[in-house]
């Protein structure tokens, strides 16, 4: 378990998926998976400020419209934006990406396979998260973190 509490920001995730890649009860599943990976891989598991903070959407794509290797294929992209010290160290990013790689793995339909899984991270400058209208620095969001 990776503890870095007084780092660990504001989380939008993002969850872009083809349409009929996830069972239907991994499409009702997916996202609270994976915040809870996120959460987990950071040791802040029910933590009461970061656990509502963790945001954002499953989007499903219609069947032939997501490619890779420039034909129309099955997808799963999984990105989150945070602050680059969100992930301070390669043992929490390797943890992170597998774990959502087998998240998808998990809840799929069937024939999707594991190298079709992307898994990325977008960095955002400091004091640019912004919740219920005000604009949070890394320091002031650790200091909440840290608090509840």
């Amino acid at each position: 378990m990776f503890t870095h509490s007084k780092e660990f920001p504001d989380m939008p995730l993002l969850v872009q998926l083809s349409e009929g890649l996830l069972t239907p009860e991994g499409e009702q599943t997916i996202f609270k998976r994976v915040a809870d990976a996120l959460l987990e891989v950071h040791g802040l598991t029910g933590n009461r400020f970061m656990t509502p903070a963790v945001i954002g959407h499953v989007q499903t794509y219609p069947a032939g419209s997501s490619y890779a290797g420039g034909r129309a294929q099955s997808l799963a992209v999984i990105e989150a934006k945070v602050p680059a010290l969100t992930f301070p160290d390669q043992s929490v990013k390797d943890a992170f990406v597998r774990a959502v790689t087998d998240i998808v793995d998990e809840c799929q339909a069937g024939g999707h396979p594991r190298e079709r899984t992307f898994v990325n991270v977008t960095y955002a400058v400091d004091g640019t998260w912004g919740i219920g209208g005000k604009a949070w620095t890394n320091e002031a969001l650790g200091a909440a973190i840290a608090a509840a």
